[in-house]
């Protein structure tokens, strides 16, 4: 199974702590606008075998309805070129924000040189899990945090799945062979 962690908006050392204490790599869907107060801070992920990917400069959850393609797809090129300037690596996954994507998305992520749209399976959630099939994690299931006020509970909550689950965490870009 995966963990995937989004946006960057509240940058919490507890974070960085509980993933290291669990060796648990995660690919971490950054959002420029959330995150360039202090980008710096999620070099210590990295530093732990995490991945930053791309969630776009804005995190505009209407942007498949809002925007056509050429805004798309400067808002998903910009995030690229930040996580390069930032930390040296060009992400290759997109997530989409809110997770609806469109063929002019699809089109977009293509161009900035991304290599899959990325989605999720279940998601920890004010301390909870939440699933879209069944009540418990599945092997190949991607599990969706965010980087929030909460993110010792969702931690708890997730770990508690996981453990249940007898699954490992992997991360996602070494079992794709896109690193």
């Amino acid at each position: 199974m995966f963990l995937t962690i989004d946006d960057g908006a509240v940058k919490s050392p507890e974070s960085v702590r509980l993933l290291a204490a669990n060796d648990l790599p995660a690919s971490l869907f950054l959002t420029k606008n959330t995150i360039r107060d202090k980008p710096g801070f999620f070099r210590a992920f990295m530093e732990q075998g995490s991945l930053v990917e791309n969630h776009t400069i804005s995190h505009n959850v209407n942007m498949t309805t809002q925007w056509g393609y050429q805004r798309q797809l400067e808002d998903i090129a910009g995030m690229q070129e930040f996580a390069v300037q930032e930390y040296g690596r060009t992400p290759t996954l997109f997530r989409p924000p809110g997770g609806a994507y469109s063929t002019a998305m699809r089109q977009a992520v293509a161009a900035a040189g991304l290599k899959a749209i990325v989605t999720w399976e279940a998601k920890a959630n004010v301390g909870r899990m939440d699933y879209q099939y069944g009540n418990s994690l599945r092997p190949g299931d991607i599990v969706l945090m965010h980087f929030r006020a909460d993110f010792s509970a969702d931690f708890a909550a997730f770990r508690a799945a996981q453990l249940a689950a007898g699954l490992e965490v992997v991360l996602l870009e070494e079992f794709l062979g896109i690193q």
